[in-house]
């Protein structure tokens, strides 16, 4: 025979029952699902706090159950790595986002991202190929217009792309991005930033403008200085043959004019020289009346005469000399 329960432990049963029911249903509520803890990471970085954002990404990323989610986790880890300046970071997992799920939606989007980090990397070549692929998937509609969203979207490559040739110092090129961005995306998020840029490319041709000019001016200056400084140089070399010259042409005339004085000084010698020999012989080898009387006698005045007639042909010859060491 069975034995019935009393009223009182059966109440209590229920009231027990109850209770696990309860507790298994808030532990359930407890443990959140793994798109929540991605929702709660996809969120934080739309508030900007990129930090807390990726390391609740990196736990979604390792309790994923599907690699479309790790993929769509590693997304969000690059672009908030973006965000924070870890651009190789950013780039390392776009690279293990294309490994782990090559069919991601995502994929579409990531040229366009990974164009910008290699921007920030300097990488200006491989950014703008890059954007060329983004670029390349965005289409037209039929009526061959762009859809709004897919406007903005190629708006911003093309400002990405023109950034990249401002770095490279393609001046023309890259105005002619950003004027097309103003012309035909006015209502783009970079209408501003691309009219800010084309103003700072304007005013950067002024400057290239003067500094050549005065670059110029400057090298006009310095040729003109050197060629001063070669006729200043030519003048004092023909002032020196001129002084040269006037000196030898004085020395010549010094030269002529004592080659002259010794000419006439010989022909006086010369002529001394002849009225001393007739003098000797007009008169004979004895005394004269003068001597007894105490005056010097004719002979020997021939004698004073002949060596005043010596000291003077030392005199020349002395003065040839003088002449010669001149």
């Amino acid at each position: 025979m069975r034995k019935r329960l009393s009223p009182t432990l059966c109440l209590a049963l229920l009231i027990l029952a109850m209770l696990l029911n309860m507790i298994g249903f808030v532990s359930a509520q407890s443990s959140p699902a793994i798109p929540s803890r991605l929702a709660a990471g996809i969120e934080l970085y739309s508030q900007g706090r990129y930090g807390e954002a990726v390391l609740e990404l990196r736990r979604a990323q390792a309790e994923a159950p599907t690699r479309e989610l790790r993929a769509e986790a590693l997304f969000w880890i690059s672009v908030s790595q973006l965000s924070m300046g870890e651009y190789e970071a950013a780039l390392r997992d776009m690279n293990a986002m294309e490994e782990i799920d090559p069919r991601s939606p995502r994929l579409k989007e990531l040229p366009y991202h990974r164009g910008r980090a290699l921007y920030y990397l300097k990488h200006y070549d491989e950014a703008i190929l890059s954007l060329k692929t983004y670029m390349d998937t965005i289409r037209p509609g039929p009526a061959g217009v762009l859809a709004p969203a897919d406007a903005t979207r190629k708006a911003a490559a093309l400002y990405w792309t023109g950034e990249c040739l401002f770095s490279m110092g393609q001046l023309d090129k890259a105005s002619d991005i950003f004027k097309l961005i103003i012309e035909d995306y006015p209502s783009s998020s970079k209408y501003e930033a691309s009219t800010y840029r084309l103003g700072l490319i304007n005013q950067k041709k002024i400057e290239d403008e003067l500094l050549g000019l005065l670059k110029w001016s400057h090298e006009e200056s310095l040729r003109n200085m050197e060629d001063s400084r070669r006729r200043e140089s030519t003048y004092d070399q023909a002032l020196n043959a001129y002084q040269k010259r006037i000196a030898d042409m004085l020395k010549d005339t010094r030269l002529q004019d004592l080659e002259s004085e010794n000419t006439n000084f010989r022909e006086q010698l010369r002529a001394a020289e002849d009225k001393i020999r007739s003098l000797e012989n007009a008169f004979p080898q004895t005394p004269s009346t003068q001597e007894n009387h105490g005056e010097p006698s004719s002979l020997e005045r021939l004698k004073t005469l002949k060596s005043s007639a010596g000291e003077l042909e030392n005199r020349i010859q002395n003065g040839n000399s003088g002449g010669n060491n001149r």
